[in-house]
């Protein structure tokens, strides 16, 4: 189904969390062969847990800048904290939580006592796995924002390799919804895999990020998870996906295998014989 050139970047995606992306990315990761992987969901980020990587080498991230008052050079003059939309800044001082990095505050200082200084918001990790594959992922610290940034940053880390050994393929584990982090993970993509559930919330979702990857222009296929639980909405998933002119890639049956595979940190593939193995083998190679 995708082109036949020699890039072949696959991104998987879900308009909600909790459909199974990141279980059909580790099984793509043992199908595909030849490639590198990546774990664009950085405000929550998983795929680790199921590949258990080696970590190579740790990037600090600085997704923006804070902040912060030279005790030493301010006159207490209050203008700053008057002009702080965010309210971060009490009795002389920044609150890093509160600050939004703006840097109005350092603008207007009389004394040029507020300093202006990139923050680390988290961390990047270039990483091999135990199937010889190399694995980047992302972290954002706990509050911190910019995930958009940092999985640019982790597609162009990624991306470098990838084109230089001659991978086959660069398959992404995007992050759920519609945001930032979705529009940076779909750049460059050759294929999108859209996942889903069968209910009314799941085929709501599935509309906006079927929206989203049709204004990139990006050739995409549905997989609906755990078909079997709803099949009325199943097939109302179907029908619609068939007026937009998309394929459908396959279905996964519910499979209890899925959750004994998740609760011993597996892959789905440890159970060659579960039906939902034999599923996602069957979507793999109709791609």
């Amino acid at each position: 189904m995708i082109n036949d050139s020699n890039d072949r970047q696959l991104v998987i995606l879900s308009g909600k969390g909790g459909t199974g992306k990141t279980t059909l990315s580790a099984a793509f990761s043992k199908l595909a062969g030849n490639h590198i992987i990546a774990d664009c969901d950085v405000d929550a980020a998983d795929l680790f847990i199921l590949l258990k990587p080696h970590i190579k080498e740790e990037i600090p991230f600085s997704g923006g800048k804070k902040a912060s008052i030279n005790k030493d050079a301010c006159s207490q003059c209050g203008l700053c904290e008057q002009v702080c939309r965010f309210e971060a800044i009490k009795e002389y001082s920044i609150d890093e939580v509160l600050c939004e990095g703006c840097g109005f505050c350092c603008r207007v200082c009389p004394n040029n006592a507020i300093d202006f200084h990139k923050t680390i918001s988290g961390n990047l990790y270039d990483s091999v796995t135990n199937d010889d594959v190399r694995f980047l992922y992302g972290k954002l610290f706990p509050g911190e924002g910019n995930s958009g940034k940092l999985v640019t940053e982790l597609k162009k880390k990624a991306s470098t390799p990838y084109l230089q050994s001659g991978k086959r393929w660069f398959i992404v584990d995007g992050p759920p919804g519609i945001g930032c982090p979705v529009n940076a993970s779909l750049s460059g993509a050759d294929l999108v895999v859209l996942i889903t559930e069968p209910t009314l919330s799941g085929l709501h979702d599935l509309k906006r990020i079927i929206r989203l990857a049709q204004s990139f222009k990006i050739q995409t296929v549905v997989v609906i998870n755990k078909f079997d639980l709803n099949e009325a909405v199943s097939r109302e998933i179907e029908d619609f996906i068939a007026s937009e002119n998309i394929p459908l890639a396959g279905k996964i049956s519910f499979d209890e295998d899925i959750v004994s595979a998740l609760q011993r940190e597996q892959s789905i593939l440890e159970y060659p014989e579960s039906k939902a193995a034999k599923e996602i083998i069957k979507i793999w190679n109709s791609l």
